[in-house]
């Protein structure tokens, strides 16, 4: 089996033909543990565009960690989706190879199955879920540590980020909202240590934190924080859609602050 990974390509769509794309993420959808997989804030004419994200960085996660499973006869190829069904089993990605002749793809896309499916008793061993951190002190904001913001650099490159009116303020304006909204979650991730979401990006685990300018019970953005050494750095935010896709890769987020 280990003699393929090199031949798994990082892009989903690279390795296999996955006939209606949007409608069998729409089938993953519904076998699946209850999700909103749909976008709040931007609009898009994608179905479940959460879901797709997660997907394809789910696999390119497996290609790297060399969790995808080939069966003995190697006629068959399958991934840990890390999605469950409402009954708590295991969901996985299988694939069969492609028969067309002119296909760029080696593997077909024969559906998502359970773990009990019969589809997978042709693998002798079932791969186990992606895993994107070590030290689960990651994870948690730790409010003894210093926090150093960027404020400048977080207006300079993310102004259009920022909701209307804020996106349209002069620098100087900007960075005391910026900074009050600064000022107010570092009292609530003290209290609450779940304010502090993690996420998954460049194969560094980063904390979100809300930033609240206008009502402090929304949140307009996300503050991207990351620990270097003895201290927290943040220096760009995030819509509160991109944080959620780069969140859910890890888990569902608490939804206290942050939603799809």
């Amino acid at each position: 089996m280990d003699s393929d990974f090199d031949e798994f390509p990082p892009d989903l769509l690279k390795l296999a033909f996955v006939g209606g794309y949007q409608e069998g993420l729409t089938d993953l959808a519904e076998l699946a543990e209850d999700e909103d997989w749909d976008y709040k804030n931007a609009q898009t004419d994608r179905t479940n565009p959460v879901l797709t994200n997660y997907i394809v960085y789910t696999y390119r996660r497996l290609v790297e960690e060399r969790k995808i499973a080939i069966s003995p006869d190697g006629l068959h190829l399958c991934f840990n989706t890390g999605l469950v069904t409402n009954n708590q089993e295991e969901i996985y990605a299988v694939f069969e190879p492609n028969k067309r002749e002119t296909a760029g793809q080696k593997w077909f896309l024969q559906g998502w199955e359970k773990r009990s499916s019969h589809a997978l008793s042709r693998f002798s061993a079932l791969p186990d879920l992606a895993q994107y951190y070590d030290n689960p002190e990651l994870l948690i904001f730790d409010p003894r540590k210093e926090l150093r913001v960027n404020l400048d650099h977080i207006i300079e490159d993310n102004r259009e980020r920022f909701p209307t009116p804020y996106n349209t303020l002069d620098a100087f304006a900007l960075r005391n909202f910026l900074s009050g909204a600064v000022d107010s979650f570092k009292i609530r991730v003290k209290r609450n240590y779940k304010t502090a979401i993690p996420q998954y990006y460049k194969g560094r685990i980063q904390l979100l934190l809300p930033i609240c300018l206008s009502n402090p019970k929304v949140a307009d953005l996300a503050l991207t924080v990351e620990l270097f050494g003895d201290h927290y750095r943040a220096s760009t935010c995030l819509t509160l859609d991109m944080a959620y896709n780069n969140a859910r890769q890890l888990a569902r987020p608490d939804k206290d602050w942050l939603q799809p």
